[in-house]
């Protein structure tokens, strides 16, 4: 029997991961419904569609110079709700939309916003769940980011055939209204500061050769993070080539591919109540090692597949322990940087991200006229599970068990 303390204790976690739930919902409702409408308005370009992956990188790199300085000495609370408020408003604007140029306004605001959504919201959370309920507070936000994973687009494809993408692009405003609802009932748990410093060039300077001392003096902390940050760069550059690859290499069908979509999401929903079963018995170690080494296994066997049953099974197992390692690298990271100087920690890695997102998918764009596509794929895959095997075996070194 569950006792009053225990809930009182797991009150304000609860409060937050319905808040976050609803706007990760959102989020991938608004994902697909922007899609459908921007290909609507541009009728039928491929181009403008494409646009929409490169947007939010660039405005990363433009923002994160100064984001986490700006997060850092204010209300995360206060920027989070004002964000969700925000996002909100501006996806109803896109309901006035007429041509793809106001669109792409409203998105790149949209971007920035997200840009400070990010950063603030892993320091809030960090802030309002205690330590020692970390680990287990994320195993149950991967069951429910997996579970956003199925859930928005099947919410975009109902809601746009029963309406149209403008009405569901309103309605999808309202996850967003909600997520801050829940934020409102959450305490703000930011030191009172007699004296915010102002959003100077300097300031910025500073702030970065701080957390730029920091990664250096933390080397283990900074290796494990940006080791799983070379991952998603990585994963992010073959996804983005993942429809070609699939249509074109393997030869299946539009179909298939929404198909395989789907089996991926149920795989990380399988996953993560899994992971939801065993944290307790798992270190934080564990779940980055096992998570990392078995989504590049995946993603290798994913560049040999040459059948719809291989591709399958390469996805059902990408989705697995993909909630094994995103649990375990954000519990990592909120556990080992410090909530003072998190925003700005954030902002750098994200920007480093996104650089290196823009370089490498620039780079295979270009290649891919004079490489074969799986070629690159298979030379993709197998870099990303040589450094995995090193990275597994210098995470686990004696020397570094603290």
């Amino acid at each position: 029997m569950i006792s009053l303390h225990k809930v009182k204790e797991w009150k304000k976690p609860i409060i937050l991961l319905f808040s976050l739930s609803s706007a990760h919902i959102g989020s991938f409702v608004y994902l697909a419904a922007i899609n459908v409408l921007v290909y609507k308005v541009t009728d039928g370009s491929a181009a403008a569609v494409a646009g929409l992956w490169v947007i939010s990188p660039i405005i990363n790199i433009i923002t994160k110079l100064w984001t986490g300085s700006f997060i850092d000495y204010r209300s995360k609370k206060k920027i989070v709700m004002i964000t969700y408020v925000l996002r909100a408003l501006l996806i109803v604007t896109m309901f006035f939309a007429t041509n793809i140029t106001s669109l792409y306004l409203i998105l790149i605001v949209v971007s920035v916003g997200q840009s400070f959504f990010v950063p603030a919201s892993i320091t809030y959370t960090t802030m309002i769940v205690p330590y020692e309920k970390r680990k287990r507070f994320n195993t149950f936000r991967s069951v429910t980011s997996s579970s956003a994973f199925i859930i928005g687009p099947a919410i975009a494809g109902v809601l746009i055939f029963l309406t149209s993408v403008e009405v569901t692009l309103l309605l999808t405003s309202l996850f967003f209204v909600i997520a801050a609802v829940f934020i409102c009932f959450l305490p703000d748990v930011d030191k009172k500061k007699t004296e915010i410093p102002r959003l100077t060039v300097n300031r910025v300077k500073e702030d970065f050769i701080s957390v730029f001392t920091f990664l250096k003096k933390e080397k283990y902390v900074s290796f494990v993070y940006l080791g799983y940050l070379f991952l998603m760069i990585i994963a992010y550059v073959m996804d983005a080539q993942e429809v070609a690859f699939i249509q074109t290499v393997v030869g299946l069908s539009e179909t298939d591919y929404s198909f395989l979509l789907s089996i991926t999401g149920i795989g990380s929903v399988a996953g993560a109540f899994v992971l939801t079963i065993i944290a307790n018995r798992l270190s934080i170690r564990s779940m980055i090692a096992c998570g990392m080494f078995m989504m590049a296994i995946g993603y290798v066997f994913y560049s040999l597949s040459s059948s719809f049953t291989a591709v399958m099974s390469s996805f059902i197992l990408l989705g697995f322990f993909n909630s094994f390692l995103n649990a375990g690298a954000l519990t990592f990271y909120q556990n080992n940087i410090p909530v003072e100087m998190m925003g700005r920690v954030t902002s750098i890695f994200q920007l480093l991200q996104s650089m290196l997102q823009v370089s490498y998918l620039s780079v295979i764009m270009l290649m891919t006229n004079l490489i074969p596509l799986k070629n690159i794929i298979i030379s993709l895959s197998l870099l990303l599970f040589v450094f995995t095997c090193f990275y597994v075996v210098v995470i686990f070194r004696h020397s570094f068990q603290r």
